[in-house]
């Protein structure tokens, strides 16, 4: 008998774009001032504009994407978008896991899609709307669930038309990417000036709680690191010691009130004891609480 694995020898398909887990599937109708903060995670993502406008950053770089335009970011880039404050857009977030060489080709580069691109993505949409359940809209919720009902194929179409837009985009070449749409730093200054009004809001909201690091950073999807060197840029002070001073701040308040003991001020503060609270304010004012509450009286 002949044998058929010599009579017809199998070719392995080459598969520069296999996408092997799918990991957000998110429609945004993002009001004109929305922003995130920012994130990074070790899988790709990509950012479309379906709608509007939307001003991205990605490490260092901040760019500006219009009507038409998708942006990937690789694996642990630090990432956020912002709306323009003018016009609110529609976007479309996807992330995957594609370990393929060939993705290198999507870093630092701008896509506008032609109608052959913007029909797969379509196609793509439709196929994650037809196989996963709702909400798609929350932008810290990207666990998918699966409709019970869905058709016979779906998540596979999804797959094959995501590879297949990989593939489209690849085979354009950079007649397609667009690199000068890079701006200046005024992007990524402004969104992270943002970043760090934020957290100082976070901070003032929280002085009668007991904030360590950590919650602060993690409140912003932020690593230690990056939080401690972009507050030191943007403020010139650490973090815990600017939520110090206005811890301080609020303590000469309730000092001038003359409504409360040290030891209630210590304990509305979220200080451990009266003493830890006695240190810290001499070492940012060189006064204790006592010698400031005569200053204060002293000038009534």
């Amino acid at each position: 008998m002949t044998n058929p694995d010599r009579s017809f020898p199998r070719t392995k398909l080459k598969e520069p774009f296999a996408v092997k887990q799918l990991v957000s599937f998110h429609y945004f109708e993002f009001s004109k001032d929305f922003a995130f903060e920012g994130e990074k995670h070790d899988f790709w993502e990509f950012v479309y504009v379906d709608k509007g406008e939307l001003e991205v950053f990605a490490d260092t770089e901040g760019y500006r994407l219009k009507q038409g335009d998708m942006i990937f970011h690789k694996p642990n880039e630090f990432h956020g978008v912002w709306a323009n404050k003018t016009v609110a857009p529609n976007v479309i977030i996807l992330s995957f896991v594609c370990r393929s060489e060939e993705m290198a080709y999507f870093e630092n580069k701008i896509f506008t899609l032609d109608d052959e691109q913007k029909g797969i993505l379509a196609q793509i949409m439709k196929s994650g709307f037809a196989a996963f359940l709702p909400p798609f809209d929350d932008p810290r919720n990207h666990t998918l669930r699966r409709k019970t009902d869905a058709p016979v194929g779906a998540e596979q179409l999804l797959k094959l038309h995501l590879e297949m837009l990989l593939v489209r985009l690849r085979d354009a070449g950079d007649l397609l990417a667009r690199q000068e749409q890079r701006l200046s730093a005024s992007i990524k200054r402004k969104s992270e000036d943002d970043l760090v009004q934020r957290m100082c809001e976070y901070m003032e909201q929280h002085l009668y709680a007991d904030l360590r690091l950590e919650d602060i950073y993690k409140q912003f999807n932020l690593s230690k690191s990056h939080a401690l060197t972009l507050f030191k840029e943007h403020r010139g002070i650490s973090i815990m010691k600017h939520y110090r001073r206005l811890k301080i701040e609020q303590a000469k308040s309730l000092i001038r009130a003359q409504r409360h003991t040290f030891t209630e001020i210590a304990d509305k503060l979220g200080y451990g004891s009266v003493h830890s609270f006695s240190r810290h304010f001499k070492s940012d004012t060189d006064m204790s609480p006592s010698e400031y509450l005569k200053t204060v009286i002293a000038k009534v």
